[in-house]
């Protein structure tokens, strides 16, 4: 199982308590993905950013809806492969 987060590197200079948005899923459970697709995005401060599936998987679940928010360093969507 391959747990996707949003990278620390996008929460750099975030204040503590700010959440996060998924803006929107690309990929539905049970769909085979490539490494390097787009998974989804999410928003964080006005600043949008590509989730990227690291390795080619299917998707086994998605644990924030889109439109929910989440903290740093929630999962986000599980792979396995």
């Amino acid at each position: 199982m391959i747990d996707i987060i949003l990278d620390d590197a996008a929460w750099a200079d975030v204040e503590e308590g700010t959440e996060a948005l998924v803006d929107e899923w690309t990929v539905a459970v049970g769909d085979r993905v490539a490494a390097g697709q787009v998974l989804g995005t999410v928003e964080l401060v006005k600043t949008s950013h590509e989730l990227m599936a690291p390795v080619d998987a299917t998707v086994a679940a998605i644990k924030v809806a889109a439109q929910e928010t989440f903290p740093r360093g929630a999962v986000l969507i599980v792979l396995e492969d």
